[in-house]
């Protein structure tokens, strides 16, 4: 189901997303979202270039951004809205993201190698972003290059990403977390925020501390869910293009039991995941329960 509100989406100010914040903007418009947020990747420049576009076409714009963190062990991602985009706390954060991505991107290709294929720093540099100097190489770069080499095109590692397989529907992005994502085989240790120390910074920069995706990041451990509420998030994305019906259930429930927030965002970032929408978000609660928590 579709509806006017999309909190999760991703620009070129993300290592994977294609569209630049004011492309995101307008294609809103075009979608019919009237509530929008954008959420890069340990980033919140692309907000001011969104807001001033959004000015434009009327939308109500919230700030965003999503930060990669850990809880006991676990991977997870967090949500930050109504922030204060100009703090340092979040240009600190983006450096500190960005120093490891180099080191890790070089990691990932010997890793890559190692799983028996041949690939070149250039051919990585074809599809990695040209204006990041870095040119930092995450998995779904990896994938795209991989699926696009005429000698692999029946390599047996590579066919589940092909038309037809059975992780064909957003293929860049299911190479990634099966292969370079925590505990794969291509996998690169990052040091991330402790969730706690993420949720401080949202809050003390004048923004709500949303858990992403949790159906994702919590696959198998769903016993964590109730000490993450502990740590202080104020809200949960229960609606997203991760989460079926089930899922989305079982996550409205314990926010509505735990007093939090409860979200949607489609998780759209363009050709890495072809198959999401913006604004399908699979929401099916009437989208002004969403609205009437936005008080930002």
């Amino acid at each position: 189901m579709k509806h006017h509100i999309d909190l999760h989406m991703h620009s070129t100010y993300s290592d994977d997303g294609e569209f630049t914040p004011s492309e995101l903007v307008r294609q809103c418009h075009a979608a019919g979202i009237r509530i929008m947020s954008i959420t890069d990747h340990d980033a919140a420049r692309g907000n001011r270039e969104a807001r001033r576009e959004a000015e434009k076409y009327g939308i109500r714009y919230i700030s965003g951004i999503e930060i990669d963190c850990t809880f006991l062990g676990r991977n997870l991602h967090l949500l930050g809205y109504g922030i204060d985009t100009e703090s340092p706390d979040f240009a600190e954060l983006e450096a500190q993201i960005l120093a490891q991505e180099r080191a890790a991107s070089w990691a990932r290709l010997t890793l890559t190698r190692q799983l028996g294929f041949e690939i070149s720093e250039e051919e990585l540099n074809k599809f990695a972003d040209i204006n990041d100097p870095a040119k930092t190489w995450t998995g779904e770069i990896f994938a795209e290059v991989l699926l696009e080499k005429e000698d692999y095109m029946d390599h047996k590692l590579l066919l589940p990403y092909r038309a037809g397989g059975a992780r064909s529907e957003n293929p860049f992005v299911n190479f990634y977390w099966d292969y370079y994502s925590q505990g794969k085989p291509c996998s690169v240790q990052m040091v991330f925020p402790a969730l706690e120390d993420a949720v401080a910074m949202v809050r003390d920069n004048g923004g709500k501390a949303v858990l992403a995706h949790p159906g994702n990041n919590l696959k198998g451990r769903l016993e964590l869910f109730d000490a993450i509420v502990k740590t202080g998030i104020d809200g949960v994305e229960v609606f997203c293009s991760y989460h079926d019906t089930e899922t989305a259930a079982y996550f409205y429930e314990r926010a509505v039991q735990h007093s939090l927030m409860i979200t949607c965002g489609s998780d759209y970032h363009g050709k890495t995941k072809p198959a999401v929408k913006l604004g399908e978000t699979g929401c099916w609660v009437d989208p002004r329960e969403i609205e009437g928590q936005l008080d930002f």
